[in-house]
C-alpha cells in the first residue's frame, strides 16, 4: 500500500524535479508534470484535492488505455481527463515496487531526453540486487 509520502519520496528522487506548491502533491521536470494529486471535481461542489489519488503522465493513449483495461482496480479516468494521456492510480491500492515504476516511467517520458539518458547510465551501472 503506497501513499502520498511515498509519491513525494520516489519523485524527489528523481534528477531536477521540482515540487510545485499546492494542497496535495505536484511533481514537475522541465517544468512538465509527471505526477500530482487528484483535484477531484464533482457537480455542484467545491473541487477536492485527493491525496489518496495520483494523476499520472502515461505517454500516449495507447498506453492509457492498456492500463486502465488491464488493471481497473488500480486505475481510472474521468470525462475531464479525455484525450489526455493521463491516467489516475489509487494509492491504497499499489505497492511501493510498482508505484516506484509508474513514477519512473512518467518522469522518463516528461524529461529531456539528455536528462532521462543520464538516469539510463545510472541504472546500468547500480544493477537492482536479486
Amino acid at each position: 500500500m503506497a501513499d502520498a509520502d511515498d509519491v513525494r519520496r520516489l519523485a524527489l528522487a528523481l534528477p531536477e524535479v521540482t515540487e510545485i506548491d499546492s494542497e496535495g502533491f505536484d511533481f514537475r521536470v522541465a517544468n512538465k508534470g509527471f505526477v500530482w494529486s487528484y483535484p477531484e471535481r464533482r457537480p455542484g461542489r467545491p473541487r477536492v484535492i485527493r491525496t489518496d489519488v495520483a494523476v499520472l503522465y502515461v505517454g500516449d493513449e495507447a498506453e492509457k488505455q492498456a492500463l486502465l483495461l488491464g488493471e481497473p482496480d488500480l486505475f481510472f479516468t474521468t470525462p475531464g481527463y479525455d484525450g489526455f494521456p493521463l491516467v489516475m492510480l489509487r494509492l491504497p491500492r499499489v505497492d511501493v515496487a510498482r508505484l516506484t515504476e509508474l513514477v519512473t516511467d512518467a518522469w522518463r517520458m516528461r524529461a529531456p531526453a539528455e536528462l532521462a539518458a543520464l538516469l539510463d547510465e545510472a541504472d546500468q551501472s547500480h544493477p537492482a540486487a536479486g
